[in-house]
């Protein structure tokens, strides 16, 4: 698996995403959160991935766009080391709900958290 994110890999029917909210499990690692749902996909890809910033924490759209890059950046980087080997499809909303601006390496760190945490509820079901 390569170190992309690319088109097939994002999370965008708006169906999925309101289901993804309704009836999915979520994980915490402050200040980042997980939700997620077994599901199947038309195009062959075992993972959707969508990530997304507060509003109300961040007013201006500058701040919010960088915190969803940093978070995109640091999926790219660690989905290899944990998804390589899920048997079932799933569809990940990363949400950031801290309220001060992240650094890189507090994204990459909580965000390797959260993947374990996640890791160890797919494997207790």
């Amino acid at each position: 698996m390569k170190f992309t994110f690319n088109k097939k890999e994002k999370l965008k029917s708006k169906k999925l995403i309101d289901t993804l909210f309704s009836q999915g499990k979520s994980v915490s690692a402050f200040p980042l959160r997980l939700v997620y749902i077994s599901t199947e996909f038309d195009d062959n890809v075992m993972f959707k991935t969508g990530v997304s910033v507060s509003k109300k924490h961040f007013k201006r759209a500058v701040d919010r766009n960088r915190i969803k890059r940093l978070m995109r950046e640091a999926f790219r980087l660690h989905k290899t080391e944990y998804f390589n080997n899920i048997s079932t499809p799933h569809a990940f909303m990363i949400l950031y709900i801290g309220a001060e601006e992240p650094s890189l390496t507090l994204v990459e760190t909580k965000m390797k958290r959260l993947f374990e945490k996640f890791e160890n509820n797919i494997a207790a079901h």
